[in-house]
């Protein structure tokens, strides 16, 4: 990365799956906050289903039942960076019958953080996420009995 490109914090994401491809909406309003208040930034989001003989298929927003909530703030959210193999990742992560949302964003709080980093001589090399309830057995392992 040159000096003149512009930093980007690091890259994540998630895949949030709908059992018996059932949406509330409920959570997109904090989404939209995150990225309002420059937290972070929607590289991409996309829908899939999974069929019940195991097959992948990419939903268009407009093709999602909104119900109560309206899914148009997120028209047009793609950079084109999610493609098969990342459905097919997602649907290999969910249950038969289900759908999933695969949010690709990146993490601006950490922009700042990560420049600094890099002009000291540091380079980003690994991230990840801990599932919570690995954190919530150490956490339980800690204490005393």
């Amino acid at each position: 990365m040159s000096d003149a490109e512009p930093t980007m914090g690091p890259i994540s994401y998630l895949i949030v799956e709908f059992p018996g491809n059932r949406m509330t909406g409920e959570g997109l309003d904090a989404l939209v906050d995150l990225v309002d208040r420059g937290i972070i930034r929607v590289l991409d989001l996309a829908f899939v289903t999974r069929g019940n003989d195991g097959s992948v298929t990419a939903l268009e927003l407009h093709e999602l039942d909104g119900g109560d909530f309206d899914l148009t703030v997120f028209h047009g959210a793609s950079a084109g960076l999610l493609d098969q193999s990342d459905f097919d990742d997602a649907a290999d992560a969910i249950e038969i019958g289900s759908s999933a949302g695969i949010l690709l964003f990146e993490n601006c709080w950490a922009a700042g953080f990560v420049d600094g980093m890099r002009r000291g001589g540091g380079e980003l090399v690994a991230a990840g996420y801990i599932p919570l309830a690995d954190v919530a057995a150490a956490l339980d392992a800690t204490e005393p009995a």
